[in-house]
């Protein structure tokens, strides 16, 4: 009797292991297929067809000739830049640039010995810009740009037999909208990226850059103020004349391109010596119903200091592609408990997961994705996962990225389009700086993809997408300098 009640009990113990085992696959099961019903729904509303990107390259061109007509006519700024000249690669001497970006400052010292030699000697440095200083007056933050400048020049003419001579040339460029006033002649810098500087309307950058210098004696002379994105483009054109434009893809992202002057009503100052001009797009403001936009987007969009604005930079730009990700894993959390039964903490805290981080899972090469493991460990508390849930968060990072950058393509192809030269005619050089660019390569290569299957093979004969040298800013003074000319 004892006998038959133990193998009884056993019996109704492994049924009852059997029915929790069946219940746990069962929920699994249901787990996992909601998991990828909202990652195919992900991938469906991402996708960047030709058809869609030639949409979206047909809609920034219509955008950027209305910004051409009038102000205020288009999603897009283009707002004009009159340059005496651009770089040609046969400059001489010794010049500077600046480069004020994202709470950093980038110091830059060229040799130049025209064409043969070109770039015989560089020096860089980087200075990081005190919070203060973001959120100051004008005056402060150019006073301080223009120390740390004295202090790089005195260090790089140590070493240099140009001493004494004419004021060496400093180009200064800016991770800002910089509008050229066509009545005023004025330079004006519209501040952005957590710079809040006051007594800003009406000032003359050119203007309150020289004062700053020759207050500290250096035998130096500001030529110019540009958009950073111009100064991707006069790098450009220093090393090729066929360079058309220029795009930035980093944190933030914006292009820049030469057009004829006919081509700009709106401007109605002084009219360019040689017939062109630069444009500086501002693209990331960029708007059309064929950008596909999902709820992660509207989301994103929503929490943003500028809800409604910058919608194309929210889609490619550095600042928002990880945050993008890390909305989808939150979903994918909140409603598959996929990493347990309470939501991350982690995972709640808004752009903790930067792009950076997102492009180390993504180009994960390894056979057990080991760097996708370490990143949602380390940076989302997300330990002990599965090679099939790695495997699901680099599919979403594959399909934020693929989309941010064929997007990013459908514009340049736009930008060619307009000038008519997108492979159908000359050839036509287009340079990219970023540290999206530079650094996520899965990105980059899906751009150049991009680009090829809109121009259907045209692209490696007519269109060439390179990478910048980041020396524009001392490259314009320089051809300011070689020209005679100012800006």
């Amino acid at each position: 009797m004892r006998k038959r009640v133990i193998v009884a009990t056993a019996a109704a113990a492994v049924a009852v292991g059997c029915a929790v085992a069946a219940l746990w696959i069962r929920r699994s099961a249901r787990r996992w297929s909601r998991v990828e019903r909202i990652v195919r729904d992900l991938n469906k509303r991402c996708a960047t067809p030709v058809e869609r990107l030639w949409d979206v390259a047909d809609a920034m061109i219509a955008e950027m000739r209305a910004g051409l007509a009038a102000e205020g006519g288009s999603s897009l700024r283009m707002l004009p830049c009159l340059l005496g000249s651009l770089p040609t690669g046969e400059e001489e001497g010794s010049f500077y640039g600046m480069k004020l970006g994202r709470a950093k400052l980038r110091l830059l010292h060229v040799q130049l010995g025209g064409k043969d030699a070109r770039v015989i000697k560089k020096g860089l440095a980087e200075i990081p810009v005190p919070i203060n200083l973001m959120v100051g007056t004008s005056q402060e933050l150019y006073e301080y740009m223009a120390v740390e400048l004295g202090k790089f020049f005195v260090e790089e003419e140590k070493h240099s037999n140009t001493q004494g001579v004419t004021p060496h040339e400093v180009g200064i460029s800016m991770s800002f909208p910089v509008v050229q006033n066509s009545a005023s002649e004025k330079t004006i810098v519209e501040w952005t990226q957590g710079f809040s500087i006051k007594e800003k309307v009406g000032k003359d950058a050119v203007s309150e850059m020289k004062e700053a210098i020759e207050k500290l004696g250096h035998n130096m002379r500001v030529s110019l103020v540009v958009n950073e994105t111009i100064g991707t483009l006069a790098g450009g054109r220093y090393y090729c004349s066929d360079t058309v434009a220029a795009v930035v893809l980093g944190m933030r992202t914006n292009a820049a391109y030469l057009e004829s002057e006919h081509a700009v009503p709106k401007w109605q100052s002084a009219h360019p010596r040689q017939g062109e001009m630069v444009i500086n797009i501002e693209w990331g403001n960029f708007q059309s119903i064929h950008l596909p936009i999902t709820e992660f987007d509207v989301c994103v969009d929503n929490e943003s200091p500028n809800p409604r604005e910058m919608t194309y930079a929210k889609l490619i730009s550095g600042t928002y592609l990880g945050e993008i990700v890390r909305k989808v894993l939150l979903k994918i959390a909140e409603e598959t408990s996929l990493f347990g039964d309470d939501v991350p903490s982690k995972l709640k805290i808004p752009f903790i997961l930067r792009t950076s981080d997102m492009a180390s899972m993504h180009q994960d090469q390894s056979a057990d994705l080991v760097a996708v493991g370490e990143k949602l460990e380390k940076t989302l508390g997300i330990p002990n996962t599965t090679l099939r849930m790695r495997e699901i968060v680099f599919e979403i990072c594959d399909i934020i990225a693929k989309r941010g950058a064929r997007l990013a393509a459908a514009g340049i192809v736009g930008i060619l389009k307009h000038l008519g030269r997108d492979g159908t005619d000359k050839k036509a050089v287009v340079m990219v700086e970023g540290g999206v660019y530079e650094h996520y390569r899965l990105f980059r290569n899906y751009l150049h993809d991009g680009v090829k299957v809109m121009l259907r093979g045209r692209f490696s004969d007519n269109v060439v997408i390179e990478h910048g040298c980041g020396l524009g800013a001392a490259l314009l003074a320089a051809a300011n300098s070689h020209h005679g000319r100012k800006f």
